[in-house]
């Protein structure tokens, strides 16, 4: 592990494990992650893995009064949210804001408040062979209550609409509520629209002229039902090159599918915190796991972990 703390020179630490033990145990972890499996050995595992990558540097995260945890990750680290990382008494998700960098030139920025608007679209019904997802409905109506809109849902949500949209004004938010797989080949990743599939390579060419700087870029990308491919252990770099195409500074994605209820109760109060209460962008999202997490229904990580 390399630690870089502000004004400090960087610190590197390290456990002598095999790589193979590492990966064993990462596995381990992210099954026992499906609501099935036991809670306490999901907690003995991640604190486990909090002790080879947080432990050795909490006295210096403290020292320096550290509030936000960037991470790089490598290798199976990709597909796990750091968020579970537990350290014997409460998850780190409850002392820090914590976000992904898919390199160490590429951190998350901070969001522009000036006018804010969204450009929502999604699926509520099942199409193409997916399950329908009622609750988008809810989730976009109450981003429509708290900040200007556009919406295109259903049978409005097309290839075309989507680009249409894009390139006719600069919205500051982008929220897809709709079924999307990231892996990591290309050509099993995409984002589900009415009638049609939106490919990796078709996002590219949408958001071409916001990368070509004739439009603002998107200041955060949200894609609120899509998740990583199942087994793929290179899948977030699926993920990551979406975000990458899209020029977008920010990106909220799932790395597994979540249940629908508990998906638009944290989407909510993650524009509640982001709207309302002005929070940074990993505090809002913060926020929202939080909220999950004191609720009983969605305590388990599975409900409230897949967001990074």
């Amino acid at each position: 592990v390399i630690l870089s703390v502000p004004r400090q020179p960087l610190r590197h630490y390290a456990t002598p494990l095999t790589s193979d033990r590492v990966e064993a145990i990462l596995k381990q972890l992210y099954s026992s992650l499906s609501p099935g499996y036991p809670y306490d050995e999901n907690l003995k595992l991640s604190e486990q893995v909090y002790n080879w990558l947080i432990k050795p540097a909490k006295m210096t995260l403290e020292d320096s009064n550290i509030k936000t945890l960037i991470f790089v990750p490598d290798g199976f680290f990709r597909n796990l949210p750091m968020a579970i990382l537990y350290d014997g008494k409460q998850y780190i998700i409850e002392e820090y804001n914590i976000a992904l960098s898919p390199g160490l030139q590429l951190f998350p920025q901070g969001l522009k408040r000036e006018k804010l608007s969204v450009l929502a679209v999604g699926l509520t019904e099942a199409r193409q062979g997916f399950n329908p997802l009622p609750g988008v409905a809810g989730e976009i109506e109450e981003i429509k209550a708290s900040i200007e809109s556009e919406v295109l849902l259903n049978g409005k949500f097309t290839r075309d609409s989507f680009k249409a949209a894009i390139e006719r004004k600069p919205f500051s938010i982008v929220h897809l509520a709709t079924h999307g797989q990231f892996s990591s080949n290309p050509d099993e990743t995409f984002l589900l629209a009415w009638s049609d599939r939106i490919s990796i390579k078709d996002f590219d060419l949408l958001f071409q002229s916001r990368k070509l700087g004739l439009i603002e870029p998107i200041e955060l990308l949200v894609m609120s039902a899509c998740q990583t491919a199942a087994g793929d252990n290179r899948a977030t770099l699926g993920l990551a090159g979406f975000a990458l195409r899209s020029g977008a500074r920010s990106t909220v994605a799932s790395l597994w599918s979540v249940s629908d209820a508990s998906t638009t109760k944290l989407m909510q109060e993650f524009y509640r915190q982001l709207i309302a209460d002005r929070a940074n962008k990993a505090e809002a999202l913060r926020q929202a796991q939080l909220k999950l997490l004191q609720n009983p229904l969605y305590k388990h990580p599975y409900f409230w972990a897949s967001f990074v």
